[in-house]
Protein backbone atom coordinates (compact mmCIF):
# COMPACT_ATOMS: atom_id res chain seq x y z
CA UNK A 1 0.00 0.00 0.00
CA UNK A 2 2.73 2.43 0.92
CA UNK A 3 4.44 2.05 -2.46
CA UNK A 4 1.34 2.94 -4.47
CA UNK A 5 0.64 6.12 -2.51
CA UNK A 6 4.29 7.06 -2.82
CA UNK A 7 4.31 6.78 -6.57
CA UNK A 8 1.04 8.64 -7.02
CA UNK A 9 2.02 11.49 -4.69
CA UNK A 10 5.47 11.70 -6.29
CA UNK A 11 3.95 12.18 -9.74
CA UNK A 12 1.54 14.82 -8.47
CA UNK A 13 4.31 16.72 -6.69
CA UNK A 14 6.28 17.14 -9.93
CA UNK A 15 3.31 18.77 -11.65
CA UNK A 16 2.24 20.99 -8.73
CA UNK A 17 5.33 23.23 -8.58
CA UNK A 18 7.21 24.04 -5.32
CA UNK A 19 6.90 21.34 -2.68
CA UNK A 20 7.28 21.24 1.07
CA UNK A 21 10.78 19.92 0.53
CA UNK A 22 11.61 23.04 -1.50
CA UNK A 23 10.24 25.23 1.30
CA UNK A 24 12.30 23.35 3.88
CA UNK A 25 15.40 23.71 1.76
CA UNK A 26 14.83 27.46 1.32
CA UNK A 27 14.06 28.03 5.00
CA UNK A 28 16.66 25.82 6.67
CA UNK A 29 19.18 24.18 4.42
CA UNK A 30 20.36 27.16 2.35
CA UNK A 31 21.08 29.38 5.39
CA UNK A 32 22.92 26.49 7.06
CA UNK A 33 25.00 25.94 3.92
CA UNK A 34 25.94 29.62 3.95
CA UNK A 35 26.95 29.39 7.59
CA UNK A 36 28.90 26.20 6.88
CA UNK A 37 30.75 27.96 4.05
CA UNK A 38 31.71 30.83 6.35
CA UNK A 39 32.83 28.41 9.07
CA UNK A 40 34.94 26.47 6.54
CA UNK A 41 36.78 29.65 5.63
CA UNK A 42 37.81 30.28 9.24
CA UNK A 43 41.44 29.66 10.10
CA UNK A 44 41.00 26.26 11.75
CA UNK A 45 43.87 26.37 14.22
CA UNK A 46 42.78 29.72 15.63
CA UNK A 47 39.11 28.78 15.61
CA UNK A 48 39.69 25.48 17.40
CA UNK A 49 41.70 27.19 20.10
CA UNK A 50 39.05 29.88 20.44
CA UNK A 51 36.29 27.27 20.67
CA UNK A 52 38.14 25.33 23.36
CA UNK A 53 38.85 28.53 25.31
CA UNK A 54 35.23 29.60 24.94
CA UNK A 55 34.06 26.24 26.29
CA UNK A 56 36.41 26.60 29.25
CA UNK A 57 35.04 30.09 29.95
CA UNK A 58 31.45 28.79 29.65
CA UNK A 59 32.17 26.07 32.18
CA UNK A 60 33.86 28.52 34.54
CA UNK A 61 30.89 30.90 34.29
CA UNK A 62 28.42 28.09 34.98
CA UNK A 63 30.43 26.95 37.97
CA UNK A 64 30.56 30.52 39.32
CA UNK A 65 26.81 30.99 38.79
CA UNK A 66 26.15 27.66 40.50
CA UNK A 67 28.34 28.73 43.44
CA UNK A 68 26.43 32.02 43.74
CA UNK A 69 23.12 30.17 43.73
CA UNK A 70 24.34 27.71 46.33
CA UNK A 71 25.70 30.49 48.55
CA UNK A 72 22.38 32.30 48.24
CA UNK A 73 20.48 29.18 49.23
CA UNK A 74 22.77 28.69 52.21
CA UNK A 75 22.22 32.31 53.26
CA UNK A 76 18.43 31.91 53.04
CA UNK A 77 18.46 28.69 55.08
CA UNK A 78 20.79 30.22 57.68
CA UNK A 79 18.61 33.32 57.98
CA UNK A 80 15.45 31.19 58.26
CA UNK A 81 17.07 29.21 61.06
CA UNK A 82 18.04 32.41 62.89
CA UNK A 83 14.50 33.74 62.53
CA UNK A 84 12.96 30.53 63.83
CA UNK A 85 15.31 30.39 66.83
CA UNK A 86 14.59 34.02 67.70
CA UNK A 87 10.85 33.38 67.47
CA UNK A 88 11.06 30.30 69.71
CA UNK A 89 13.10 32.17 72.33
CA UNK A 90 10.62 35.05 72.26
CA UNK A 91 7.61 32.77 72.73
CA UNK A 92 9.34 30.77 75.49
CA UNK A 93 10.13 33.99 77.36
CA UNK A 94 6.56 35.18 77.06
CA UNK A 95 5.10 31.89 78.30
CA UNK A 96 7.50 31.83 81.26
CA UNK A 97 6.46 35.36 82.20
CA UNK A 98 2.76 34.51 82.42
CA UNK A 99 1.17 33.83 85.75
CA UNK A 100 -1.61 31.26 86.05
CA UNK A 101 -3.54 33.63 88.34
CA UNK A 102 -4.24 36.18 85.55
CA UNK A 103 -5.76 34.30 82.58
CA UNK A 104 -7.39 37.39 81.05
CA UNK A 105 -4.10 39.29 81.02
CA UNK A 106 -2.33 36.21 79.63
CA UNK A 107 -4.80 36.01 76.74
CA UNK A 108 -4.25 39.69 76.05
CA UNK A 109 -0.46 39.16 75.98
CA UNK A 110 -0.83 36.13 73.71
CA UNK A 111 -3.09 38.10 71.38
CA UNK A 112 -0.59 40.96 71.16
CA UNK A 113 2.26 38.50 70.63
CA UNK A 114 0.32 36.70 67.91
CA UNK A 115 -0.29 39.95 66.03
CA UNK A 116 3.37 40.93 66.39
CA UNK A 117 4.46 37.46 65.29
CA UNK A 118 2.27 37.68 62.18
CA UNK A 119 3.75 41.05 61.26
CA UNK A 120 7.25 39.71 61.90
CA UNK A 121 6.54 36.66 59.74
CA UNK A 122 5.54 38.93 56.83
CA UNK A 123 8.70 41.00 57.30
CA UNK A 124 10.78 37.81 57.45
CA UNK A 125 9.19 36.46 54.25
CA UNK A 126 9.95 39.74 52.50
CA UNK A 127 13.56 39.67 53.70
CA UNK A 128 14.06 36.05 52.64
CA UNK A 129 12.53 36.62 49.21
CA UNK A 130 14.77 39.66 48.64
CA UNK A 131 17.80 37.66 49.73
CA UNK A 132 16.92 34.82 47.36
CA UNK A 133 16.15 37.21 44.49
CA UNK A 134 19.45 39.04 44.96
CA UNK A 135 21.36 35.75 44.92
CA UNK A 136 19.60 34.56 41.77
CA UNK A 137 20.12 37.92 40.07
CA UNK A 138 23.87 37.65 40.73
CA UNK A 139 23.95 34.16 39.23
CA UNK A 140 21.90 35.30 36.22
CA UNK A 141 24.25 38.26 35.68
CA UNK A 142 27.22 35.90 35.48
CA UNK A 143 25.50 33.70 32.89
CA UNK A 144 24.14 36.60 30.82
CA UNK A 145 27.56 38.27 30.80
CA UNK A 146 29.06 35.03 29.47
CA UNK A 147 26.36 34.80 26.80
CA UNK A 148 27.18 38.35 25.66
CA UNK A 149 30.86 37.40 25.55
CA UNK A 150 30.04 34.32 23.46
CA UNK A 151 28.09 36.41 20.98
CA UNK A 152 31.00 38.86 20.72
CA UNK A 153 33.52 36.03 20.27
CA UNK A 154 31.47 34.35 17.53
CA UNK A 155 30.98 37.68 15.78
CA UNK A 156 34.72 38.31 15.83
CA UNK A 157 35.41 34.81 14.50
CA UNK A 158 32.97 35.24 11.64
CA UNK A 159 34.35 38.68 10.78
CA UNK A 160 37.96 37.54 10.90
CA UNK A 161 39.86 38.30 7.67
CA UNK A 162 40.17 35.33 5.33
CA UNK A 163 43.71 34.04 4.84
Amino acid sequence: MATSSKSSSGAGAKKAGPTVADDVQDAFIKPLKGMADRLQNLPLAGAAGAIVESGRKDLAALMEANEKSYQGLQAVVQRQTEMLKASIVEWQGAVKGMSPAEPRENLSKLDAMGKAAFKQALDDIRELSELAARSQAEAFDIVSQRIRSNVDEVSKLLKAPKK
